[in-house]
């Protein structure tokens, strides 16, 4: 390729490195990297290269999609019933227009306040990853530019997959609107989550950042529903009586919870800015084994909702959730409507033997699962 060809000679002789911006889009302070581009280097235009040593190691690092953080809806219909030309040609035509936030802009922005709070220190990156061309994509950057949040990098595949992308960017967690991008994520190991449309009326709490976590096969491995889902309630009952004081395996999200529980230790109780719950259709006594369990990960939670069978939504709402993931596709339909919300597949994209989701211990009905409707994207 004959970008990539460049980049390695301008190591060697330092020559400038081609850029298929125009210039007049390309903002000083708006640094982007792309998989197109040299991967050490950044260019800034008036001062031509500076050597980056630039370290992700000990940040949270969040890859979205450009429709995860924009709404995009309107330009994904026109690639799904018009075809990439036209899509191509809407985005030129319309790259300067502003774009309205997606369901995980909330979420975003309070995360990159987290980067002011301790002078020299910084928490938190935002990488889009996506599949559009850097051509497309620049209507991506113009809005972040418009909506001025401190997301300088990123990575436009042009098409191909993107899930070899995560682990080079260190990725903790890739959100997006695309079932299939999420379930390539999942099943390489990076925790991943399909967003759905988030309420129109939803706000967004103020000064803190508030997530929700669903337990067994979310946060937990899903070894647990696996056994309801192959031998029913009763020897779920029994596993988890047996093996109350046994640690459950880390689920596909365990790893963003030691992040951000890694970011909460960095404040004091009552200065913490990230707030963390566990809202879960278990209840006693199935509740004890979640307790042992985030012990020996050296995990505390904010707050926690044994909910035997109660409906999440309700109590997502009051508790104000930037976002909430579930491996449910009935329960994330639900909460969607009240707070964003994000379905966690299973690796693999089905849990073998599995039949309906397991009611409360004490018998109470779970909510039955529903079918969303999402559209294939175009990220």
């Amino acid at each position: 390729m004959e970008i990539r060809r460049k980049c390695a000679t301008e190591r060697r002789g330092r020559p400038s490195c081609p850029s298929s911006m125009d210039g007049k889009h390309y903002k000083t302070r708006v640094k982007m990297a792309s998989v197109a581009h040299c991967t050490d280097r950044i260019l800034q235009s008036d001062i031509g290269y500076i050597d980056m040593a630039y370290d992700l190691s000990g940040m949270l690092v969040i890859g979205i999609s450009s429709r995860a953080l924009f709404d995009l809806e309107h330009e994904n219909a026109i690639f799904d019933n018009e075809g990439v030309e036209a899509y191509t040609a809407y985005q030129r035509e319309h790259e300067n227009d502003p774009l309205l936030p997606g369901t995980a802009f909330p979420l975003v922005k309070a995360l990159l306040k987290l980067n002011h709070l301790i002078p020299g220190r910084r928490l938190v990156e935002v990488v889009v990853i996506s599949r559009n061309t850097p051509d497309t994509g620049l209507r991506a950057f113009n809005a972040i530019e418009a909506h001025k949040l401190d997301i300088s990098r990123a990575a436009f595949t042009g098409g191909e997959p993107i899930v070899h992308y995560l682990e080079a960017f260190k990725i903790d967690l890739f959100l997006s609107r695309d079932k299939d991008d999420v379930q390539d994520a999942i099943d390489g190991g990076v925790a991943a989550a399909q967003l759905y449309t988030a309420p129109s009326n939803y706000i967004a709490p103020e000064n803190q950042i508030r997530i929700a976590f669903d337990g067994d096969a979310v946060l937990f491995s899903p070894e647990s529903e696996r056994i309801y889902a192959e031998k029913g309630l009763e020897a779920f009952v029994r596993h988890e009586q047996r093996h109350r004081n046994k640690a459950m395996k880390e689920g596909p999200l365990a790893k963003l919870l030691f992040a951000l529980s890694e970011i909460q230790k960095q404040f004091t109780p009552a200065t913490c800015p990230v707030r963390i719950a566990i809202v879960t259709a278990r209840n006693s006594p199935a509740h004890k084994r979640v307790i042992h369990t985030l012990r020996t990960w050296n995990v505390t939670v904010d707050e926690a909702f044994f909910l035997g069978g109660l409906p999440k939504a309700d109590v997502l709402h009051a508790f104000g959730a930037h976002m909430f993931f579930d491996d449910q596709e009935g329960h994330v339909q639900l909460a969607s409507a009240v707070v964003p919300s994000g379905r966690v597949p299973y690796e693999g994209g089905a849990l073998s033997g599995r039949t309906a989701r397991k009611p409360a211990v004490k018998s109470l009905p779970a909510p039955a699962d529903g079918n969303a409707s999402l559209e294939t994207a175009k990220n």
